[in-house]
């Protein structure tokens, strides 16, 4: 038995001083004290501090012992991260020789962000004028996720999400070969044709895009890629989620679809039965998710940094309209545990409500029933947390009950 004793036990419902007991991986028990609690579960746009006692004060004077006063929360459940990609190459033409490597040091980071689940995201597919080795790196990350498993090396529990690019004519074949890997649990539809969905304003796709061979070779790329969307995403959509039915109905995959933008875009994906919207555009397509019943995940870093490097709706207006469903780090792992503790600071959300948007919502959005919470009978997954001149800082990370960073 285990004992985590006095910290602010961020719960489902409350944040409360509190012990936890721990066994098995499990948590056994929860002592707390009703009279410390600091919030109540209110949810996004209800004006809520985080408690007279100081959120800004690591080890408070005479009032903490055990975890000094810190904020214990439930461990993160990552969605989608492309760090892994990041890891592999970190440079466009510097491909890293050990995957193996690269995955145990990304498998560091994310824990060392407060993430005890995560889902690895892998591009399947390519579209033009784009590195061929980002879509080769599944299998290279698949076999050395196997031997790190099989060898006790990684700190958390790795999930894989394939990222599947309609506008690719050889998409389905490339996917064949994963497709009914029991690992691959999340998989999502992505289209980049300029002038669809993140790239509806191609001169912002101008500007990101390399200029070393002149104006005219920009020009040529997007007409290239908006060709290859015209001719090849329908039917890869159609035949991609025929492929993957038996395995949605049976519920061992979750489906995403990604960037949407438009309401016709959020009733083809509520039509196919997806469960996500992932990073919608516009206020107008999370909405319309929203109640369509969709699942809506925004970006972290987009919150943390004030709005999306690309031109797509800020989170913090999602947050303020409600539409908010669960936060991803994308492509900063840091940016949840900071995006959480924004929304308290900057956006008068309660914390165990701002709290959930890392853990049990996304969670649930994946069918991870056993996680995502602090609650008897649950894993153990927590993270400790002390904020440092309103910055949050991981103190020690908890992988069904075992201590990982």
């Amino acid at each position: 038995m285990t004992r985590l004793p006095r910290a602010r036990l961020v719960l489902p419902d409350a944040v409360l001083e509190g012990t936890l007991e721990i066994e098995g991986g499990v948590i056994r028990r929860i002592d707390a004290d009703p009279s410390g609690v600091e919030s109540v579960g209110r949810r996004g746009g209800d004006d809520v501090a985080l408690g007279e006692r100081g959120a800004d004060a690591e080890g408070a004077s005479g009032t903490w012992s055990g975890l000094d006063g810190h904020y214990l929360l439930p461990g993160l459940v990552e969605p989608h991260t492309d760090n892994v990609e990041r890891h592999l190459l970190p440079r466009p033409a510097a491909h890293w020789p050990s995957a193996l490597a690269a995955l145990l040091a990304h498998d560091a980071e994310i824990a060392a962000s407060g993430i005890t689940t995560v889902h690895d995201a892998l591009r399947v597919g390519v579209h033009e004028g784009e590195s061929l080795e980002r879509a080769t790196l599944f299998a290279e990350v698949a076999e050395a996720l196997g031997r790190g498993v099989a060898q006790g090396l990684l700190r958390v529990d790795h999930r894989l999400h394939v990222r599947c690019e309609l506008t690719d004519p050889e998409l389905l074949d490339a996917l064949e070969p994963i497709v009914d890997d029991p690992r691959v649990t999340l998989l999502s539809l992505m289209d980049h044709t300029p002038g669809q969905r993140q790239w509806r304003d191609v001169e912002a796709l101008r500007r990101l895009m390399d200029r070393s061979g002149g104006e005219a070779a920009i020009e040529r790329e997007i007409e290239a890629r908006r060709r290859l969307g015209q001719r090849h995403v329908a039917d890869n959509r159609r035949a991609l989620l025929a492929r993957v039915r038996a395995r949605v109905e049976g519920g061992t995959m979750t489906l995403a679809s990604h960037d949407d933008t438009t309401l016709a875009h959020v009733e083809q994906a509520a039509a196919e039965g997806i469960g996500i919207a992932e990073f919608p555009c516009t206020l107008e397509a999370a909405r319309a998710a929203r109640e369509r019943g969709l699942a809506t995940l925004g970006g972290a870093p987009n919150l943390v940094r004030g709005g999306s490097h690309s031109g797509n709706v800020a989170v913090a207006e999602l947050a303020r309209e409600g539409l908010l469903g669960g936060l991803s780090s994308d492509y900063v792992p840091a940016s949840t545990l900071q995006a959480v503790f924004a929304l308290v600071e900057s956006h008068g959300w309660a914390l165990e409500a701002a709290s959930a948007l890392a853990s049990a919502a996304p969670a649930d959005m994946l069918g991870l029933a056993d996680r995502g919470r602090i609650a008897p009978g649950l894993r153990a997954d927590l993270v400790r947390v002390g904020l440092i001149e309103g910055t949050p800082a991981v103190r020690a990370v908890y992988v069904a009950g075992e201590r990982v960073a």
